[in-house]
């Protein structure tokens, strides 16, 4: 009796040592399921916490720290940009400012042979900076673009790739909801690496850092896109032909009509990334900026020209406002409370009152046009959608983490990537193989809270820099978005794509372009200056 309850014993333990691949295993089961990924997480969690309790090895005290970390998420500053930026993607597109865009850069560019390739890549550059949301992105140009290339005669091969790849490039070009998350995490794995080794003053990377740091791999991967669509118009006309120019209109007019497109997306991409990289505000700061600064754009887009109090000169005069005091911000010290202040900072906290006393009064103005044009209410519904998905992942994702841990996770994953071959080569190749594997099935919201955390302090522990790790992360869930047969990008382009348009076509389309982010990614991995550089010269 006593060695049948010896091997029940010793088959117990050698089952819990398997619970936490058996955790990842059930999590992706359900995932592929279809069930929601963040009861997923939590359920999971849940299961598993009990399932090791009953065999004795699962401590209660793992699950001490979720209320704070949950209270932490919330009040995080740095989280609090992404429902900003969010509303400012969804602002920009709802009031349809992209489809100008798309317009009047068809209108610069049609003429040259590729010209429309090359218009929807400088356009999805620009989009992505100013909104960081793929899906967005992609069915937007997909709507607008791809009808019109396909009736020029584009090849649809062709022109479905340059409008998904491009789509794409909000994962990378700051400002960007990915780089905001990576940045919180990548910090708090860098600082839990460091403390691991014993260094109990430890560094951090904010998400400035990472803003930095992605902003030359972006603009590297653009040319790189560009690049391509020059050789295949040079090469193969009849796939990118050029739209005869008297269609385009006179060149004064396509120039008069892309400056009246063009400054206010530019101006709000110059405020909101050139105050982040040159230390004047916080993301989150930023982020509220450019909330604001996309709720005028649209404002002045929508107002009649005749109205004084709602119309176009309220949200001029509360523009200039803001770029004001983003100014006065940069050369003076407006704090208040100090003893003594000069007379040149005493004139610029009032008129910096001043100027705050002006700015709601374009801002009125801009929601009460939303609102006549029935916009506002999806738009503050759309918002509340995907903050809301984000910070449940989030919840989710940190119920599983430490689950996970109090199962011997942690000693897995390090023990795995200790063994890979190749050493530390070996060990990045092998995460950016399963994050790249795991993003078929995927968002990167998911991959970032609940991947991340897990490879990320035994990936820093082995030295390596954590920007270029952030970077190197995400350019990998970039590719994987456009990777098929499960490439999301693609999924969003299927949908709104014209019924002529084959599935394979789109497919076809976006394997060059998936060559080229892997060249890119291969660049980075041989170069890692490309990621650190930008960062080390505006902050160190």
């Amino acid at each position: 009796m006593d060695i049948i309850i010896g091997d029940m014993q010793f088959c117990m333990c050698a089952a819990a040592g398997w619970l936490d691949i058996a955790m990842v295993v059930f999590l992706c089961a359900l995932l592929m399921a279809g069930y929601p990924v963040a009861f997923s997480l939590a359920g999971t969690a849940l299961i598993f916490a009990v399932i090791g309790l009953s065999f004795g090895v699962f401590d209660l005290s793992y699950l001490r720290p979720f209320s704070p970390r949950i209270f932490g998420s919330i009040t995080n500053t740095t989280l609090i940009a992404v429902p900003m930026f969010v509303l400012m993607g969804v602002i920009l597109e709802k009031a349809k400012i992209a489809e100008e865009l798309l317009e009047a850069m068809a209108k610069l560019f049609g003429s040259l042979r590729g010209g429309l390739g090359i218009s929807v890549t400088i356009v999805g550059a620009l989009l992505a900076a100013s909104t960081g949301i793929v899906g967005a992105t992609v069915v937007t140009m997909g709507l607008l673009s791809l009808p019109t290339m396909l009736r020029r005669g584009y090849d649809p091969a062709f022109a479905s790739g340059s409008i998904a790849a491009a789509g794409t490039l909000g994962q990378i070009i700051p400002p960007s909801i990915v780089l905001i998350l990576l940045g919180d995490v990548i910090s708090n794995a860098y600082q839990k690496a460091q403390l691991d080794m014993g260094v109990y003053a430890p560094e951090t990377v904010s998400v400035g850092d990472l803003f930095a740091g992605a902003l030359l791999p972006g603009l590297l991967l653009v040319g790189m896109y560009l690049l391509w669509q020059v050789i295949v118009a040079i090469l193969h006309p009849k796939r990118a032909p050029a739209i005869p120019a008297h269609e385009m209109g006179t060149r004064r007019e396509v120039f008069i009509d892309a400056l009246k497109v063009l400054p206010p997306p530019l101006l709000l991409i110059v405020a909101v990334l050139g105050s982040i990289l040159g230390g004047i505000a916080t993301p989150t700061e930023a982020a509220s900026v450019g909330a604001m600064g996309a709720l005028l754009i649209a404002g002045a887009r929508l107002a009649p020209k005749g109205s004084i109090l709602a119309g176009l000169p309220a949200v001029v005069t509360s523009t200039l406002a803001i770029i004001c005091l983003i100014i006065l911000t940069a050369f003076l010290d407006l704090r208040l409370g100090r003893e003594n202040l000069p007379l040149a900072e005493t004139a610029g906290i009032i008129a910096a009152l001043l100027l705050f006393a002006i700015t709601p009064w374009g801002i009125f103005a801009s929601l009460l046009q939303l609102s006549k044009a029935k916009t506002l209410r999806p738009i503050l519904d759309q918002t509340a959608r995907v903050t809301t998905m984000v910070f449940t992942i989030l919840i989710g994702a940190a119920l599983f983490s430490l689950v996970f841990r109090g199962l011997g996770g942690d000693d897995t994953v390090r023990h795995a990537l200790e063994a890979t071959p190749g050493g530390v080569i070996g060990a990045v190749i092998a995460v950016m193989l399963v994050m790249f594997i795991l993003g078929f099935f995927l968002d990167f919201i998911e991959i970032t809270l609940v991947v991340v955390p897990l490879v990320g302090p035994p990936l820093l522990a082995l030295g390596l820099d954590p920007i270029w790790l952030g970077v190197m992360m995400a350019i990998n869930l970039q590719t994987s978005f456009l990777t098929p047969p499960f490439g999301f990008a693609l999924f969003y382009l299927r949908g709104v794509a014209p019924p002529e348009v084959k599935t394979r076509q789109i497919y076809s389309g976006a394997i060059p372009y998936i060559f080229i982010q892997l060249l890119a990614l291969g660049l980075l991995a041989a170069y890692p200056q490309l990621a650190t550089w930008l960062p080390g010269v505006l902050y160190k």
